[in-house]
């Protein structure tokens, strides 16, 4: 099988992925003028444009949110599909890296890992604060690692593997459909006087492309770690945790730790308590570290089976076609 076969056949797909990934991995994310910055810009506009602080009907807010939403999402959307036909592998891995986060995820957990392995605790609450939006300025070394844990957990669906479950689906276009649909989920996907109403198709539309990969992530997490704990700590913690995506992924990620998650903690001042997550001792800096390998453990089992797909495909196809053409007609 040559080279220019793998880039049109059925193995397009989990080749173009391998490339993306790579790309991500050696690169990381842009370090300058970050697409995904300017797309954040841009929807902070509109949504000051068409969500002004005054009174407004329940509908024409929600009417005014799916508006801002398409006007942000589908035009760059339809872009990668225009684009797309002109060079499909090339375009797809580019998109692919634009779209991934796997790289820049796993930093910022090891900057948080680093300092509170050596003991610094401030430079830990620090670096953990830019991932999380929990207040960490009173954290002691478990807080900093549960939060780092979470975030790790939970964001590695969203960043990782929702988006390669997209692009596997629908190619580049996919992926970015997803990364800027989840985007404007954590922008606007607030239960707040602003955003309760505007937010809500965000926050839908994101739990719908959300749901199916949220599940797959869950079970990779499970299948690489303590598989029967974080299986029953995915049927039983789940349900009450309030986002129905972010539940499975973090019960089976912190129970095939073998850690206990959720709890305490603040936002905006407010102390919130939260369902438990998985199963153990409270996280310590170790876990964090073993959480970044359990997220690149994960990617890698993906790319393996997207690899795995693709050959099942290619070899069942000339079989389905056979028996196809030998049914009689009406």
């Amino acid at each position: 099988m040559t080279f220019p076969l793998l880039l049109d056949g059925y193995f397009a797909m989990p080749l173009a992925a391998a490339f993306g990934v790579a790309l991500d991995r050696l690169l990381g994310e842009f370090r300058r003028f970050h697409p995904l910055v300017g797309f954040g810009n841009l929807a902070a506009s509109i949504e000051r444009w068409l969500n002004p602080q005054q009174a407004h009907t329940k509908r024409r807010q929600i009417a005014a949110g799916w508006l801002g939403w398409s006007l942000v999402v589908l035009p760059f959307v339809a872009l990668a599909w225009a684009v797309r036909p002109l060079a499909p592998f090339v375009v797809d891995v580019l998109l692919l890296y634009f779209a991934l986060g796997a790289q820049s995820l796993c930093e910022h957990a090891e900057a948080i890992a680093r300092p509170l392995q050596r003991g610094d605790l401030a430079e830990a609450r620090q670096r953990v604060g830019w991932i999380v939006s929990r207040n960490t300025s009173a954290l002691d070394e478990s807080g900093v690692a549960k939060a780092g844990v979470e975030s790790l957990l939970e964001n590695g669906n969203d960043a990782i593997f929702a988006t390669l479950f997209w692009f596997a689906l629908l190619g580049g276009p996919g992926a970015v459909l997803f990364r800027l649909a989840n985007t404007l989920d954590a922008m606007w996907g607030y239960r707040t006087t602003r955003y309760n109403l505007y937010g809500r198709f965000a926050a839908r539309f994101d739990d719908a492309l959300n749901w199916l990969p949220a599940r797959l992530t869950a079970l990779t997490y499970a299948l690489l770690g303590q598989t029967r704990m974080a299986l029953n700590c995915w049927r039983t913690q789940a349900p009450g945790w309030d986002s129905p995506n972010a539940g499975p992924v973090m019960a089976a990620g912190a129970g095939s730790l073998g850690v206990q998650c959720g709890g305490a903690a603040i936002y905006h001042g407010q102390e919130e308590i939260r369902p438990p997550l998985g199963c153990g001792p409270a996280p310590v800096a170790a876990d964090l570290a073993r959480a970044i390998a359990l997220v690149r453990r994960s990617l890698w089992l993906w790319l393996v089976g997207l690899w795995l797909i693709a050959s099942l495909n290619h070899f069942l196809h000339p079989w389905v076609q056979s028996f196809l053409t030998g049914l009689p007609h009406a």
